[in-house]
Parts: structure tokens; C-alpha cells; sequence
């Protein structure tokens, strides 16, 4: 299955991941600037396209474009992917994944979540500032629970928890 792996990364991470997904299916790679240049012409080829971007307030960032190219591509497996610092399973990631595709594309488009992490150096000084308020306000919540304690002191500084393992069930959509 001719695979094509497209995505928009800030910090590192999705990058990451759209290497493994791409090696794993021994797919094509493509960073997303790149790809807004081709004709429809050259996606007619490939059998599947995975699109990654990075997640931001409970959205997928880029995703967009992607979206509005899906309904020229039926007939290929089709895959969205977002990465981001909320652990893997959280009810905030759940309910962005039901959000992240429109009803009318649920039938072609899958989408999956992989859990990445923080680069603050990579940061601009505007996302820092703000992922630094977010967990100052949550460290200072009263009646935190101690999942907002323990993400505030996950997020209070730069960590990577990405894992090759979070593209299984990406790769397993892909190639079954």
C-alpha cells in the first residue's frame, strides 16, 4: 500500500511521529508547506494519506486543509493524527477526537491522538507565555483535583514522553 504521511509540526514532536508512521508504512514523508504546492495529480497515486498536526486548546492545528481534500480522495485510507502534551486517554483528548473530523467525513477519515510533550526552547515566546499561565492557574486552582495538580506540574517545564508504540493503531488502520 503506497502510504503518504503528511504534517505540520512546531516543537519536534509531530515531526516525530510522521517519521515513524511513514517508516513503519514505508511511506512517503511530507511537511505540510510542501504539500499545499502539489496539484491533485500528485496525491492520485497513493493508496493511504495520514495527515499530523499538533493539538492547542482542545483543537488540531492545520487540520483544516486537510479536511477540505479528504472528499477528493475517496476510496484512499485516510488518517488524521494529533499530538500533544495531555496524556494519552484524558476526557479532554476524547472529546477533541470526536470533534476533530465532521460527521460527514467520519466514514473516511479516522482520527488518533499521540501523546508527545513540552519544548519550551522550541516555543514561541507567545505559546510559552501562555502554557506558563495555564499551569500557574492550575497550580493555584482551589479544590484542584489531583489530576490538574499533577498536570500542572507536568506542564511547568519541558518533558517528552513520545512513544513509536503510540503510532500502532495509526499504522494498523493504514495497512489493514
Amino acid at each position: 500500500m503506497k502510504t503518504l504521511v503528511i504534517y505540520s509540526s512546531r516543537t519536534g514532536f509531530t515531526k516525530r511521529y510522521a517519521e515513524w508512521i511513514a517508516e513503519r508504512t514505508q511511506g512517503d514523508l511530507l511537511e505540510l508547506k510542501d504539500a499545499k504546492k502539489k496539484d491533485d495529480g500528485f496525491f492520485a497515486p497513493y493508496d493511504a494519506i495520514v495527515f499530523g498536526s499538533w493539538a492547542m486548546g482542545g483543537s488540531f492545528v492545520k487540520l483544516k486543509w486537510f479536511l477540505e481534500k479528504a472528499p477528493a480522495w475517496k476510496g484512499k485510507r485516510l488518517a488524521a493524527f494529533g499530538v500533544g502534551a495531555s496524556p494519552n486517554g484524558s476526557p479532554e483528548i476524547d472529546a477533541a477526537l470526536q470533534r476533530m473530523v465532521p460527521d460527514t467525513l467520519k466514514k473516511e477519515v479516522r482520527a488518533f491522538y499521540c501523546q508527545g510533550g513540552l519544548d519550551y526552547d522550541k516555543m514561541s515566546f507567545p505559546y510559552k507565555q501562555m502554557m506558563r499561565m495555564f499551569a500557574s492557574s492550575l497550580a493555584k486552582k482551589k479544590n484542584a483535583t489531583e489530576d490538574e495538580k499533577k498536570q500542572a506540574a507536568m506542564i511547568s517545564e519541558s518533558y517528552d514522553v513520545s512513544d513509536i508504540r503510540y503510532t500502532d493503531p495509526i499504522v494498523a488502520w493504514i495497512t489493514e
